[in-house]
């Protein structure tokens, strides 16, 4: 009786709180919107150096990320016209990071900086564009 109470307790307590046993768990992709494709390839997979997985249509581009796949599109819909998300690349030497990638045309916005200072590391950042109006930055936590 008591387990039978408990259990259509935790039920309906889900059902008002919207709390599920559904646990998520890291994150498989992320879309990032352009406004050109091919445009869009070229900077991701020659300028940043992600792996190219594949293409699709009407306007997919997949890369690894590490454990991320991002997916490059051009976004049909209104709505999702417009800047993304920015991704911040973790790198083991921003310095050495920035001068490559600035060697291979990527636009920064500025040069690595320090943005705190933390008891155990400093994190340090340089933000560039893509070209097709998102911002993203290289990240480097610098142990102390």
């Amino acid at each position: 009786m008591i387990t039978e109470a408990f259990a259509e307790a935790s039920v309906n307590e889900a059902k008002m709180t919207g709390v599920t046993n559904t646990k998520l768990s890291s994150i498989g992709q992320i879309a990032m919107p352009v406004r050109d494709l091919v445009r869009g390839v070229e900077f991701y997979r020659d300028r940043l150096g992600l792996p190219f997985l594949f293409q699709a249509p009407p306007g997919l581009a997949f890369f690894q990320c590490g454990s991320v796949r991002l997916m490059v599109e051009v976004p049909g819909e209104k709505e999702f016209q417009r800047p993304g998300s920015i991704l911040y690349f973790n790198v083991d030497d921003i310095d050495a990071a920035y001068r490559e990638l600035r060697d291979r045309g990527v636009a920064f916005r500025d040069e690595p900086h320090l943005i705190a200072k933390m008891p155990d590391h400093e994190l340090w950042m340089a933000f560039f564009n893509d070209g097709e109006g998102n911002t993203h930055a290289l990240m480097q936590e610098r142990r102390s």
